[in-house]
């Protein structure tokens, strides 16, 4: 039997090398430089560049990309490990090649990508010389592909799409957009006359693809493949999200848990104040249930599919949120008025949270989506009593040892004394 919550040693030297990168290298670059990893100025890309050399070096560049792709390989257990350090620096994912939203751009385009589309983007995404976004979710749709109406039309050598995306996180400032329509997957320059970026929201942009005409080439995949390669680029990408909504969750913790030991209210430090110790409490153990729910369910994955493992992920997706919200909300109540201020991180984590539960899909679809996949593996009782009713388990206990007890007088004598008492407590 195969039980284990360790992690290999040659694995876990990785991990350490991580953790000391991003808090010695990243972190500070990142307070003095933000942004830096699209800086476009020559001596800050020269900084990056340095980080990203020696993060290669270590073959840790595009984590997030199976061996078969071109990466190295880890797996969605290690890559949640991995992710759950990285989560908790701000730019961390960039500098090593797996921040979302190229990363599941990038999957799509090696698992699904011809090599002249890889050539064309895949490398030079990889490369970091290129940037795109996913369009998906429809102001009328939301993330329903069932209610989309964004259409391609064939028109010779060229595909002409019409309709309108909303909540494309970073269109504005992408390259390219992946654009899903209800016949395909698309892959459409940003500067392509028609593609019209409205003003708000600033940074999810709403976008109108109004005659955009793109090569026929440009289509990612079969045709009437969207749902297919939607549903490849989310499934892995919620884990990574979860285990770096993890790291939130542990960074708002050791904040809670450094003020409850540094201030004092009515004379004495708060964390011997009794609420105090309940958020604690409560936030340490939703932290960790929700920890091992997301490497279960990224072990689950490795050992079968993403599609085999639907349930967890979806579970995972609007329990993470949950989590987020409430222990982000005990943080900032522990640290008072500092934390309703931008001087920590706690009060971007708590307004977050919301959007975390409607991202990839809202809450209330993902726990329908569990609700039925579970309820598939269940049956109706017949009759009027459910399988637990207990007169009928009673009686069917007693046929099976009736013969027994027919025998032996003395047993037949007690099994009669526990059911004429067993029937007085249900009375």
């Amino acid at each position: 039997m195969a039980w284990d919550f360790s992690t290999e040693p040659e694995f876990q030297e990785k991990l350490d090398w991580v953790e000391n990168f991003c808090k010695t290298e990243i972190e500070p670059l990142d307070m003095v430089f933000p942004y830096s990893v699209r800086n476009p100025d020559p001596k800050i890309k020269a900084l990056v560049k340095d980080l990203q050399d020696q993060i290669k070096a270590q073959g840790l560049w595009a984590l997030f990309l199976d061996e078969e792709l071109g990466g190295p390989g880890f797996g969605q257990l290690k890559l949640g490990l991995l992710n759950e350090i990285l989560g908790r620096y701000g730019s961390a994912p960039q500098f090593f090649g797996c921040a979302a939203p190229d990363t599941g751009n990038m999957e799509l385009l090696a698992a699904y990508g011809t090599e002249e589309q890889k050539e064309r983007w895949l490398t030079p995404m990889l490369n970091q010389e290129m940037w795109s976004a996913y369009s998906m979710t429809e102001p009328a749709g939301g993330s329903d592909p069932n209610l989309f109406t964004t259409h391609a039309t064939r028109d010779g050598d060229e595909w002409v799409i019409n309709g309108e995306k909303w909540f494309t996180s970073a269109g504005r400032v992408a390259d390219i957009l992946f654009v899903m329509c209800t016949n395909g997957m698309f892959v459409v320059p940003r500067r392509t006359p028609g593609v019209e970026i409205q003003p708000y929201p600033r940074n999810h942009n709403h976008i109108i693809y109004n005659e955009v005409r793109i090569p026929a080439d440009h289509l990612l995949g079969p045709e009437d493949g969207a749902k297919v390669l939607a549903q490849r680029r989310l499934g892995g990408g919620r884990i990574h999200h979860a285990m770096r909504t993890i790291s939130n969750c542990k960074l708002a913790f050791d904040m809670m848990c450094e003020r409850a030991l540094s201030r004092e209210s009515h004379g004495k430090i708060i964390g011997e104040h009794q609420m105090v110790q309940e958020k604690i409490a409560e936030s340490y153990a939703q932290i960790r249930m929700l920890r091992l729910f997301v490497l279960e369910t990224a072990w689950k994955i490795d050992n079968s599919s993403t599609q085999e493992t639907r349930t967890d992920i979806a579970a995972v997706k609007f329990t993470m949120a949950k989590t987020l919200r409430e222990v982000s909300f005990n943080a900032l109540h522990i640290l008072g008025s500092l934390g309703t201020t931008g001087l920590t991180p706690l009060q971007d984590m708590y307004s977050a949270a919301p959007t975390m539960g409607i991202a990839d899909g809202v809450d209330e679809v993902h726990k329908a989506t569990v609700a039925r996949n579970v309820l598939k593996g269940y049956t109706p009782h017949e009759g009027y009593w459910p399988t637990e009713y207990l007169p009928e388990k009673r009686r069917k206990a007693r046929e099976k040892f009736q013969p027994m007890l027919d025998a032996d007088p003395d047993l037949l004598k007690m099994a009669d004394g526990w059911s004429d008492y067993m029937d007085r407590r249900m009375r």
